[in-house]
């Protein structure tokens, strides 16, 4: 004891000649270096509104406090400043409705250090505690009570499941249909400015009076925003000016494409090889996830109902646009034209035959269960196709609506932090 009094005999001398405004900062000081057996107890202060949130990545501590009635195992999670001798502490566990600590650790929050391997700890238990909500990662959100929910969602990456009510009007009547469709998307970022696109078994099944199907094994693509431009091109009218034009050409390729269809009593059944198409980005946002591009590229297809296989080049104008930050509106386009080549005669039907297609389609995230999202679906299609034998070409136009279920949507790699949430 006597180590401890006349340490703190000298605290208040030091005060004395400071001031008396001093006393409190000065003693506080050095207290924690007495083990704190002389400290009052740590105090939190009332909650602010809103409250503060903690920032992912900054370095936490697990602090013991004395237990309170909404926290009674006395666990906390700290960030401390110590130039404003501030810390913003949140419970380690979730709070019920009643604001009081329950047995559930909080989700997807950063680790903390524990105090025993922290040298200061007793220091920081001297600043002003003030309630604030556990650090939380992007694209992620965490509520007054500590439950963390997922805010914004990559419909680019992920596995889903839908139904549509997807009825056919042709020849002047209207064939009722639904629509089951299933697949998996993946994008990688590459080195620089590039992209990498992957569509697994995107399926499309058609159940009604005339039932058919449309299944992708496979579709790989990418898109690229060159460093050097192509082309550099200088006028002299007045002042010589350079201009850059960039090229930023990629790659499409797409195995295994069958489609089974059957109009009045002809049935017909497609299964492309393989298609191999060179793109020009006409437009792509920073981030290269949204585009508008063009394609054009040969395909070798097999006819398996008529047994023989053709070739047919094809080219496209397509678009593939996130409308929002958080990836809740997203909107598809497409227009594309082929042609069959080096096929047989067919009775009923032209030598070279002609495929026209257009397509709309928007879908809006409603809510997510368990942080996957489920989305509305509503798209409007139009064909015209002369490859059908006994069967006049002509344009028939489609619509659906519908909801489909994302089973993995992550974050996009631009999501903003959790305070984002709240503008």
């Amino acid at each position: 004891m006597l180590v401890p009094a006349v340490a703190l005999g000298c605290a208040l001398l030091l005060a004395q000649a400071g001031g008396d405004a001093d006393l409190e900062a000065r003693v506080k000081d050095v207290l924690p270096g007495l083990g704190g057996t002389l400290a009052s107890p740590p105090v939190i202060q009332p909650p602010a509104s809103p409250l503060p949130m903690q920032q992912p990545h900054a370095h936490t501590v697990c602090l013991t406090l004395p237990p309170t009635k909404a926290v009674p195992s006395g666990r906390w999670r700290a960030q401390c400043d110590d130039s404003t001798r501030r810390c913003l502490v949140a419970p380690v566990y979730e709070l019920d409705t009643d604001g009081l600590e329950t047995e559930r650790p909080l989700e997807r929050a950063g680790s903390c250090t524990d105090e025993s391997y922290v040298t200061d700890a007793a220091r920081l238990k001297t600043y002003r505690l003030e309630p604030a909500i556990a650090d939380a990662p992007p694209g992620w959100y965490r509520d007054e009570r500590g439950r963390v929910m997922q805010f914004n969602f990559d419909l680019n990456r992920r596995l889903w499941l839908g139904g549509a009510w997807a009825p056919l009007w042709r020849d002047g009547e209207m064939d009722s249909r639904m629509r089951a469709d299933f697949g998996i998307a993946v994008e990688v970022p590459g080195d620089g400015k590039l992209l990498h696109r992957l569509r697994v078994l995107e399926t499309e099944l058609y159940l009604g009076e005339q039932p058919s199907f449309d299944i992708q094994a496979l579709r790989y693509d990418f898109s690229v925003e060159r460093k050097e431009p192509l082309f550099r091109v200088t006028t002299f009218f007045g002042e010589p000016r350079r201009h850059d034009i960039h090229i930023n050409l990629g790659l499409w390729m797409e195995l295994l494409h069958a489609e089974e269809l059957e109009r009045n009593t002809t049935e017909a059944g497609f299964l492309t090889w393989g298609a191999v198409h060179a793109t020009l980005d006409l437009w792509h946002s920073k981030d290269l996830v949204s585009f508008v591009r063009v394609r054009a590229g040969p395909s070798v297809e097999r006819d398996y109902k008529n047994g023989f296989t053709t070739v047919v080049p094809g080219a496209a104008l397509e678009g593939d646009l996130t409308l929002d930050r958080d990836g809740f509106h997203h909107l598809r386009l497409g227009v594309e034209a082929e042609k069959v080549l080096l096929a047989p005669s067919v009775e009923g039907r032209p030598l070279r035959p002609e495929r026209l297609r257009v397509s709309a389609g928007y879908e809006l995230i409603l809510l997510a269960i368990n942080d996957q999202p489920l989305s509305v679906v509503a798209d409007g299609r139009g064909a015209w196709r002369s490859d059908l034998p006994d069967v006049p070409a002509r344009w028939e136009w489609s619509a659906s609506a519908g909801l489909r279920f994302s089973l993995w949507a992550p974050a996009r790699r631009s999501a903003p932090m959790a305070t984002a949430a709240r503008e």
